[in-house]
Formats: structure tokens, sequence, C-alpha cells
């Protein structure tokens, strides 16, 4: 027999609906959908007041989510577990990681392997498969990091689209480490015009910002905020701008990824105003943080360090216009966290040597439903750039990112009314310390299943490492 779940009573909230429906899942994915009350709906589980109570063994379960939302679980399309830098790891695995996206809402994550420098993308791809296999408690994917593109390595970017790994991120930061000159961008574009991959780009001028960083030190400037003093948002908005053009004499689309600045979103406007195939990624970080976390005293803001960095206040009314407007069509999260104590304490009286990045996989869709409450977007702006642009974006709709017939069972119960206080001491982040310690949010995920299995299960963790598998990917939807 079929296992089979149905959902009654919750409003169905996607990118392109809400409605009230009753959501019947059979075999991990979403059968049907059914107005509630209905006939339709009421047949979903007649077959099972039919037989009375106890139902037989593999029929299912009925979830009431009367008065909460039933959204689509939420794809974080940039992740880094267990991301080597600076000498140490991100501290999340990607058991710990999956395991607090679950709890956050979240049922798809895509994390980048890494190619290191003389070494091929099949030996970076395939250790990180050896990383995420059997530990991942939600569906994973991977984008490809491209440190060294040579004949060979631009070879493999084929090979690798073929198994569905069909994006490319490259660094116009980090000189000496993933950095790539103009010439090097140029050629994995050109590849990608194509192969139909997508060059997804970290966007910042890493050969100017490394004199800045230099200067700083050199003037006794060492405390966590000359991070985001040298990191300047001009510099960010002129890689912005050089990956943008270099995109359009290659022919290719282009991914910008964690847009912090205004200055840098006014280039990505500016693009798509042109008709070009740009698009645009922020973070949470960027709309509910600032250099004012940056400057916080005793060393306390090497928590908020992360590239692209933190700005003023004044640049968050920008980046939600920009998330309204569409020329940021996806939040992500860039989660990335080292801990306080042992990690970020590296760059103690040299801010240069602080681990960049940041903790949030599990705060996404509570801050973004805060958004909502507060009036900044709607709900189904909510699920489109938390849900179902980044599915669509990178190759998994519908399968992921969206509650119709057909698509994986990947459903969060959502209280809207429920509130919380964010904190280090409740979250199930690998690390050490909240960036929003202390933050009151209304919203909270109740239950949650990958697959039509239940990970959350009214607050318990009922999933398991190794429920979650590989997802290939097809090309980035928006450009068939």
């Amino acid at each position: 027999m079929s296992s089979r779940t149905v959902i009654r009573g919750g409003l169905v909230i996607t990118a392109s609906d809400e409605i009230h429906a009753d959501v019947l899942i059979e075999d991990g994915r979403i059968a049907a959908l059914a107005a509630s009350g209905t006939p339709a709906a009421e047949a979903f589980t007649a077959e099972r007041s039919e037989m009375g109570a106890p139902p037989p063994e593999g029929w299912g379960r009925i979830i009431d989510a009367t008065g909460k939302y039933v959204i689509p679980g939420g794809v974080d399309a940039h992740t880094h577990m267990e991301m080597p830098f600076g000498g140490t790891f991100a501290a999340d695995t990607f058991e710990t990681g999956t395991r607090a996206a679950a709890w956050g809402g979240t049922t798809t994550i895509v994390d980048f392997a890494v190619q290191s420098v003389g070494r091929t993308l099949r030996e970076g791809l395939d250790a990180w498969h050896d990383k995420a296999e059997g530990n991942c408690a939600i569906d994973y994917a991977f984008h490809m990091i491209v440190s060294d593109v040579n004949p060979e390595t631009l070879k493999e970017m084929d090979l690798l689209i073929e198994e569905g790994v069909t994006s490319f991120k490259q660094f116009m930061a980090y000189p000496g480490v993933f950095y790539s000159d103009d010439g090097q961008i140029l050629r994995a574009m050109q590849r990608s015009a194509e192969n139909g991959g997508l060059i997804m780009m970290h966007a910042e001028n890493g050969i100017a910002i490394d004199v800045l960083v230099e200067q700083a030190l050199a003037r006794g400037e060492r405390d966590p905020r000359y991070h985001g003093e040298v990191r300047k948002a001009l510099l960010e908005a002129e890689a912005t701008h050089r990956a943008i053009r270099l995109a359009q004499v290659a022919g290719a689309p282009l991914y910008v990824v964690h847009v912090s600045a205004q200055e840098a979103l006014a280039e990505l406007a500016r693009a798509r105003d042109e008709g070009l195939n740009v698009f645009g990624e922020t973070c949470p970080q960027y709309l509910f943080l600032s250099t004012d976390n940056l400057a916080e005293p005793d060393f306390e803001g090497a928590k908020y360090v992360c590239s692209t960095p933190l700005r003023p206040k004044e640049h968050q009314a920008a980046l939600w216009k920009g998330l309204r407007t569409n020329d940021l069509q996806v939040v992500s999260t860039d989660h990335c966290p080292f801990c306080f104590s042992g990690q970020k304490e590296l760059g103690r009286g040299d801010f240069s040597k602080i681990p960049n990045g940041m903790p949030g996989v599990e705060n996404r869709m509570d801050l973004l439903h805060q958004a909502v409450v507060d009036g900044h977007i709607s709900r189904r702006r909510w699920i489109e750039i938390a849900c179902a642009t980044p599915a669509r974006m990178f190759g998994m709709y519908p399968k992921k990112g969206t509650i119709a017939p057909g698509a994986d069972a990947d459903v969060v119960i959502y209280d809207p009314h429920a509130e919380q206080i964010m904190s280090a001491d409740t979250h199930h982040m690998n690390v050490d310390y909240s960036a929003y310690e202390g933050k009151r949010t209304t919203g909270r995920v109740e239950t949650v299943l990958s697959r039509g299995e239940p990970v959350i299960t009214e607050r318990e963790y009922t999933g398991r490492a190794g429920h979650g598998v590989y997802t290939p990917r097809s090309t980035c939807q928006y450009l068939n």
C-alpha cells in the first residue's frame, strides 16, 4: 500500500497563488490539491474514515494545518558546509547544517564544491560528494567553484553539466586563493555560453581591496570594522559592472551572488533594463544587519565579518526595493559559519585574518516572513524569492520550490502568529553565536516534510542523516 499524507485546513501559499486547500501526498510527491471543504477534499480522507480506526499500517497520516500556512520547503541556493577558509573550516557539517536548515523550513540546499588550484573539477566535486553522501537530513545539490581556468577545466565544465552540476562560481576577490582574472573569467563565460551553464560571480575588486587592506594595517587600523571600510561599495559596483560587460561580450548569462551595496544593485538594474540575462541575489544579513554590527566593541564585530561586507543601513532600503521590483530575484544565506571562540578569534589584532562568513541557514525563512509582517514584501513574494525562483534559477522547478501535483512533497506547516526570539541558546546551527541574537520575530516553522517524510514534527526533530539525497539539476530555467 502506498504511503499517504493529507494536510488539511491550511492556507496554501505558492509564488503565484494563495488558496485554502487540502494537500494530498502519496509516495513522497504532491498528488493533488482540493479547496478545503469541497467533495474532492473530503475524498482525500474518505477511504481512511471508512476503514475505521486504527487505519491499516502504511495508510499514512492526517496533519491539521488550520490557521497555519502550508508553503513549499525553502530552497537555499548558497551554502558552504565544511568550507575550508583562512586555515580553518566552516563549523557546520553537512549533517548539522542540513538539520539546522530543516529547523528553519529549508528542504533543499545547493552547496559549493571547490576546485583547488592545480586540481581538476572532478576531484573537487568528488570530495564534496564524499562529505555530503549519507549525512544530509534534506536534499542537496552542488555548484562548482572554478579556481583554475585552463583548457582541461573548460572541457570538464561540459561533463559536469551532463551530470547535473550546471552552475559555476568564480571570484573577482581573494587573490592567491579563489581569484580569477578577467581573461579566465571571459573564457569560462564563453564556455558557459556554449554549454548552457550559469556563471555565478563574487563581484569585488580583490586586487584593489588588497592594497587598501595593506594600507589600513600599516596605519594601525586593525579592528573588525575596517573589514567593511576597505571592501568599499564602489569596488563591489566596479566589479559588478565589469562582470556584466564580460558576460555581455561572451554572450553568457550571469548571476551575481550576495549583492550588498546599492551601487552594485544599480549596475544590475541597468543591465536588466538593457535586456541582458543578468540576475542578482542578496542575503538576510544585508537586509537586517549593517556596519553598526561590524563596529561592535571588544572584537564582537568579528561575528559579522563576511564578504561582501555589511553596509551602512541606508543600503537596506535599496535592497528591499530591488526585491520588490525584481532587480534582485533570490535571497540565499551564504551560510558559512565560524565560531567566535577559536575561529573568528584568529583575526584578533588583524581584521584581514578573521574568517569571512556568517551563520544563517536556519534563520532565512523566518526573517523573510518578518519582512512580510513589516510590509517589505508580500506573502507570495516571500515564497518566490526563497523557494520558487531559486528552484527555477538552478534547474529544479517544479520538482522543488512549489506545491503542485507532481512536485516533491517538500512542505512546511508554518505558524504565522507564533513569536520567537532568535538566540544561540536555541538555534541548531553548529556555531557559538547568533548573528540575530535577541531579535524578536513573528512566524515559526511547526512541521517540515522532505519528500513526504517528517523531518520536523510539531517542533521536534524526527529526521535522520542520510534521508537527504543528491539532486541533479537542469540548466537555468529562465534561459530555456
